[in-house]
């Protein structure tokens, strides 16, 4: 492992040399703030990236070193339309990977409905509860090749609240591999904007493979712009980059070229 430094960045970077190795020290990051408070607020994502992480976190609760029981979980996204019973759904994912493996009470999970008849007023109730917390004590970020957090697609503007999103060609095709053929990937979803994002007391960001490089080095050597949805975490008040070395090759590209030939 490798903690890195942008120039003019505060945000702590580290980097490791493989995926597994960034998802046990973002699990190690995410239990020790589960263990400050009971009643933790846990903001989730849904992806590959991270699956590690829940994996080790499974763990821990199985070994008894942290305790779900008290803990809320909001999810920053839901296909639309989509039923919860799919086996395609995020919440069938979360159920797979994370929920039904740890002693978290299931009145505790809040995800948005896919199958909501009016998915705008699903995003208002969604929204209203996001406010009603203040924001979640720590959210888990990926990261999408275009740059997207939860499924904020790249835009002309920053959507604050959470909302129905068409998603973009490039996300349709990368999520792609989830179903039976492209054609079968919804292609829309219910998403929290970046307001809720960046009320979360703590975020952090899980990147791994090449695919990620370019979207994280835009993200965070770049002025922060709609066009990737990302870069506005340069603007939060406490985030932590967990990436493995293939997602951050651009990043230590640059600075290698930095120290080579300073300006």
């Amino acid at each position: 492992m490798k903690q890195i430094q942008i120039p003019g960045k505060n945000f702590p970077i580290f980097v490791y040399d493989t995926y597994e190795e960034a998802s046990l020290a973002a699990a190690e990051f995410v239990a020790a703030e589960i263990k400050k408070k009971p009643d933790f607020l846990l903001g989730l994502a849904t992806g590959s990236t991270p699956v590690g992480l829940y994996r080790a976190l499974i763990e821990k609760n199985k070994k008894g070193e942290i305790d779900f029981s008290e803990v809320k979980t909001y999810n920053l996204d839901e296909y639309y339309p989509i039923s919860p019973r799919n086996e395609q759904s995020f919440l069938s994912f979360m159920k797979e990977n994370l929920f039904d493996h740890i002693n978290l009470k299931p009145e505790n999970v809040h995800i948005p409905c896919g199958e909501a008849p009016d998915p705008n007023l699903e995003a208002e109730h969604y929204e209203k509860e996001l406010l009603a917390i203040g924001g979640v004590d720590l959210q888990v970020l990926g990261i999408g090749s275009d740059g997207h957090i939860g499924f904020n697609e790249p835009d002309d503007a920053f959507i604050l609240p959470t909302h129905l999103v068409t998603l973009t060609e490039q996300t349709i095709s990368d999520n792609a591999r989830f179903f039976p053929s492209k054609k079968d990937v919804p292609t829309h979803a219910l998403t929290m904007g970046i307001g809720a994002i960046m009320r979360a007391k703590k975020c952090i960001l899980i990147a791994n493979g090449k695919n990620k490089a370019r979207a994280i080095r835009e993200a965070l050597l770049e002025n922060p712009s709609p066009a990737n949805q990302a870069s506005i975490l340069q603007f939060h008040r406490d985030v932590t980059f967990f990436l493995d070395h293939d997602a951050a090759s651009e990043i230590l590209s640059f600075l290698q070229d930095a120290v080579a030939d300073p300006v």
